[in-house]
């Protein structure tokens, strides 16, 4: 398995015979550069999409119709999404499961909000979101934007993920010292990723507080489009 950071929330995940796109801000990301479009989406499977803002959401209709595959989310969006822009989506809801092949997501939930920027300012887009990826003997329990919740004691007991990508940046979302203690109290991670940092000044520009507070626990903060394997 092949996890590759594409800067701020965005992921590449090869797992079993599928390769997700989750949250692939690639248009106007400042940690992306466009030369590396092609590598990041080749090949690619599905899109994951765990909430409506721009930073998730923004490219990913663009990249559902250059490849021609279908986008993952919340029913709302979805919805909304295939039948005015002529994508193919799979929407469902918090606590079901799709199978993408050999690979099943679990959508959980999130603390946090969703919309997309209309005329007369945000509009509703269904519910935030984050996912249990489970491939390859992994269990990924993706967070989306979110903040501490005791929900996440409920992933832990029923999909015992082995793997946490966690939102850490702070202001919109928990920081580092949360998402440590979130990762310390609710789960028992091998590996934790943090995301949904250092894009901005206004986020974290350093995870030295996660990986201080996690002992013990593999904590990775890879270059963007380096490569992880698992």
């Amino acid at each position: 398995m092949k996890i590759t950071w594409l800067g701020h929330s965005g992921f590449r995940i090869e797992i079993g015979d599928q390769i997700l796109l989750v949250d692939p801000w690639l248009d106007g990301n400042p940690a992306f550069d466009p030369a590396d479009r092609d590598r990041a989406t080749a090949g690619a499977t599905h899109i994951l999409i765990s909430h409506g803002h721009g930073d998730h959401s923004g490219s990913a209709v663009k990249i559902a119709q250059d490849l021609k595959i279908p986008l993952v989310g919340i029913y709302d969006l979805i919805s909304w999404w295939s039948d005015s822009e002529s994508v193919e989506g799979i929407g469902f809801n918090k606590g079901g499961t799709v199978m993408l092949g050999d690979v099943a997501v679990t959508m959980v939930a999130a603390s946090h909000s969703s919309s997309v920027a209309g005329d007369a300012g945000p509009v509703y887009a269904g519910a935030e979101a984050g996912f249990i990826i489970a491939g390859e003997g992994h269990r990924i329990y993706f967070s989306g934007d979110t903040d501490v919740m005791a929900d996440m004691a409920i992933f832990q007991d029923l999909h015992k993920p082995d793997i946490g990508i966690l939102c850490a940046g702070g202001h919109f979302t928990m920081d580092m010292k949360r998402a440590a203690y979130a990762a310390r109290k609710f789960f028992d991670f091998r590996t934790v990723i943090p995301c949904h940092y250092k894009t901005f000044p206004l986020l974290e520009q350093s995870a030295d507080a996660l990986v201080s507070g996690l002992p013990g626990v593999d904590v990775r903060t890879p270059e963007v489009m380096e490569e992880m394997e698992f």
